[in-house]
Parts: C-alpha cells; structure tokens; sequence
C-alpha cells in the first residue's frame, strides 16, 4: 500500500473512533489526477493527510495519472468518481461529443503554460515572434492556434518540442514552451541561468485548469457527495498552500520519488507569486471560482482560433452549484 493511502486510511480511523456509535462508515471515493504526483496537486492531497474529506465523510484515494495512464477514460467506465481536468478545452470536446462529463471546480486560474527564452532574446510576450519556437503537439494544435489567430505568431517559426531542453539549451535564438513551476526551474539548474519566462495567461489566454471533473450522473444522484469533495479540496488548497503542509508533501514525494523538497518550494512559490490558484474570480468568491463570463470568452477565443466548434453548448461544460461560495476564504492569514 503507498504512502497517500495509509495516511488516508490513517486519517480516516482517526475520524471513526471519534464519531459516535452508531455513525455512517464514511464513503469511498476514488480521484485521479492527471499526471504524476506533484506539488500542484498538493491541496488534494492536503485534504487527505489532514482528515478534511473524512470530516465531511469521505474516504478519498488519489490514484496518479501518466504517461502510461488515462485517468479520464477511467472516470467515463465509472471506475473512478472525481478527476483532475487539464483545461477547459477537454470540458468543451466533451459536450461536442455527447459525453456527460461536467467541471465542477476551477483550481487554477490561470493556465501555468509558459514560454521560456533565453535571457536579452525577449523582454515582451510579442519579442518571441523574433525566436524559432519548440511547441509540442498538443500545443500546437491548441493554444498555439491561439498565439497564431490573436498573436501574430506563426505556424513555420515553430518546431516540434520533443519534451527535452537541450535544443534550447544550445540554441539562444530558440524559445521552448514549458509548466511554470517545471521547466524553467530545470532550466536553471542544468543550464546555469536564468530564463525568461512568459505566461500565456497574461497574454491573454484565459483558459481554467486543474479542474475538478465528475459525471452528469453523480451531481444529479450524489449532489452531498459532490459538495463534500469539492468543499474539502477547496480547503484542502487553502491549507496546502498557507498551512502546515509536511504531511501532503511526504505523501506526495511517496508518491513520485522524482518530486523532491526543492522543487515543492519552487513551484509553491510559483503558484503564489504568479496568481495560479489565487486571481480573478478566486479573489472574492474562493478557491476553485468559475466565472461563467470567463469561460464563454475562453470558448469564443477557441471558436476564433478554429480549435473548437461555435456550435458547442459551451454551458454544459461546467456547473457553478459546488463552487463561488467562499468557502474556505478564512483559512488564508490575513
């Protein structure tokens, strides 16, 4: 049994033995995320370290996503309740093609997809149209379509990103796409300076990611189950990142023994200083905002960019009834 799980049972039978006689068991849930553990998903695993989910009466797995994994396809069979969407754009392909997966939460706010460059090759987001542009393929053919309608950007300045620094290492005239708390952190230590480093959400791509993704079925028949585990992820973040931690980031580095204490730091830092769980929306109404304006001008973008089609329900692809409450607002220091 991993590390994350015997905590979670441990936290759970700390909960069982003081509830009263006679109490409900407290119900399994299974959440996958969408890669290997990490810091960003911290909060998750923040809530089952601590007890959170148990206190509202959930006994929640986390099971890692991969390259080898798919995590979606397992939410579609049933054999997992909650998952870690990446964007809003897996939120609108799934309206389009008549499956029932709804976004129940935003975590991040802003979409932590950079563009890295070298140092004096680019001082404004528009400077990288000057640079030959390593994007890999599901970057391409996303936001990339994006930079090229709004931006300017150009199909022939990119090149495919093999997911290896090392042509940007050797190359100053070349800009790399990367994960702002990954990527550019690596640069540092095996390139000996520091990058440039661009957030496409500040340039105006205003897409949501790390959401909290279930199935039509389970809001319609669950909706206390659904609550309990968007609420307690929700606190979960708020204590993860201003709280005591140590629990959620032994179980993480259990975990991924790749994620070690430094890159935690780093990509906490990141998160805080650059707004990613905490901006726009998630200011007044807390963790895990979705603003319905923000995501029909994410579609609209998407629309222009010929990424998806305008004739998509864009509405369908998410629900606001678990999230815009505050809740957890006073677990933040002042």
């Amino acid at each position: 049994m991993s590390a994350f799980r015997l905590s979670g049972a441990a936290a759970a039978a700390a909960l069982a033995l003081s509830l009263p006689s006679g109490a409900a068991a407290l119900e399994k849930v299974v959440f996958g995320t969408n890669w290997l553990a990490q810091a960003e998903h911290g909060g998750f695993y923040q809530s089952v370290a601590d007890g959170t989910y148990a206190a509202c009466g959930l006994d929640v797995s986390i099971v890692q996503g991969g390259p080898q994994v798919n995590n979606r396809a397992l939410l579609l069979a049933g054999r997992i309740d909650y998952h870690m969407g990446g964007n809003m754009l897996q939120a609108f392909n799934a309206v389009a093609e008549g499956i029932p997966v709804v976004a129940v939460a935003a975590i991040f706010q802003k979409d932590p997809q950079v563009i890295i460059a070298h140092p004096g090759k680019a001082e404004t987001f528009d400077d990288l149209k000057n640079l030959t542009l390593l994007i890999g393929d599901n970057g391409f053919q996303s936001y990339y379509q994006w930079m090229i309608k709004a931006k300017g950007f150009t199909a022939e300045q990119r090149e495919p990103y093999t997911f290896n620094p090392a042509p940007f290492l050797a190359d100053e005239n070349k800009g790399m796409q990367g994960y702002l708390s990954s990527e550019p952190y690596l640069i540092q230590k095996e390139g000996g300076f520091t990058p440039k480093v661009f957030l496409i959400a500040d340039a105006g791509y205003t897409d949501y990611s790390t959401t909290i993704e279930t199935m039509q079925e389970t809001i319609d028949t669950k909706p206390e189950q659904v609550k309990c585990f968007v609420e307690g992820s929700i606190k979960g973040w708020y204590n993860y990142l201003y709280g005591d931690r140590a629990a959620a980031d032994a179980m993480i580095m259990a975990d991924n023994p790749d994620i070690t204490p430094d890159k935690i730091e780093y990509a906490i830092e990141k998160m805080k200083s650059e707004g990613i769980v905490e901006s726009g929306a998630a200011l007044e109404l807390g963790i895990g905002a979705i603003n319905p304006e923000k995501v029909e001008d994410f579609f609209g973008k998407m629309v222009s960019a010929g990424v998806v089609s305008g004739d998509i329900d864009w509405s369908k692809s998410f629900s606001t009834a678990f999230v815009n409450q505050k809740v957890g607002m006073d677990l933040k220091p002042n």
